[in-house]
């Protein structure tokens, strides 16, 4: 690449290829334009054994350039080809300083929902981080979930009412679903909120950013597939009373005159949900 020898023709390289960077409405993107959260998302990662990190969705690299002050190893990975151009070329040329003092960047073009994130890190442990797009941050959360022996730490910005529901507890009507499963295997923390005033374009939303961290023993003890049908169908029909919920299972008569089938699921806590597991799993018709 050829070197842009003085300031104001470097200025207005950069000026340009920033322009070139347009959040695209079907990928859900929104550029976070505060350097002040953009530190504050990335300094929710401990660090605490892993130096590997993905950042999904860094756009033009507001968040990117305080994770790599961090020291970690980075991958930066984006469907947007006009984002991979823009980190590739403009942003080294931004911020030398911050790519000469860590150099670990790896900018990758792809879909983290269908990458096979083995061909990074193998066995090891990495964390993920982002300003997520919210059309399929749940879906990010589900595939972290599958992954979670190699994920200790995950963090990042979703809209506001799907980082509350994942953090929410039972007795409230946003705990749900992804309540459960996640805190099922991860202490989750609601952080603060981000008015929509700090992203190009505003998103017509609030933003939430929060932090999952792994439990130290984050085995259930039952059958996991077993786990995630019974929240599901028990979620799936949130209004109704699990005896009614969980017909499906064919509940023995004993099983089903327990008095925890009078209950609603959003008033069942995470190792309720294991302990009926394990009920149905021994249950005998």
């Amino acid at each position: 690449m050829a070197k842009i020898r003085n300031k104001k023709n470097k200025r207005a390289y950069n000026e340009q290829n920033e322009r070139a960077v347009k959040a695209k409405k079907h990928l859900g993107q929104h550029f976070l334009k505060d350097e002040k959260i953009a530190q504050q998302i990335a300094d929710t990662l401990s660090l605490e054994d892993y130096t590997n990190v993905i950042e999904i969705g860094p756009g033009t690299g507001v968040l990117t350039k305080y994770l790599l002050l961090r020291g970690i190893d980075l991958v930066a990975m984006d469907l947007d080809a006009e984002s991979i151009v823009y980190l590739n070329h403009s942003f080294p040329l931004e911020h030398p300083k911050i790519i000469q003092q860590n150099n670990k960047l790896n900018v990758l073009e792809a879909d983290f929902l269908k990458f096979d994130l083995k061909q990074l890190y193998g066995d090891e442990q990495f964390a993920i981080t982002g300003n997520f797009p919210y059309n399929i941050s749940t879906q990010i959360v589900f595939k972290m979930l599958e992954m979670r022996q190699q994920v200790p730490e995950f963090t990042g910005m979703f809209q506001k009412e799907v980082a509350q529901r994942i953090c929410e507890k039972e007795g409230n009507k946003t705990y749900g679903i992804l309540s459960v499963l996640v805190q099922a295997f991860y202490d989750a923390e609601y952080l603060f909120t981000v008015h929509p005033q700090v992203f190009d374009p505003p998103p017509k939303v609030q933003s939430g950013v929060l932090k999952l961290t792994r439990k130290k023993d984050f085995r259930i003890d039952c059958d996991e597939r077993l786990f995630y049908k019974v929240v599901k169908a028990a979620f799936n029909q949130r209004r109704k009373t699990l005896r009614n919920s969980l017909k499906s299972f064919d509940l023995s008569d004993n099983l089903k005159e327990d008095t925890i089938f009078d209950r609603r699921p959003e008033q069942m806590a995470v190792n309720d949900f294991i302990s009926l597991t394990k009920r149905i799993a021994n249950d005998t018709v």
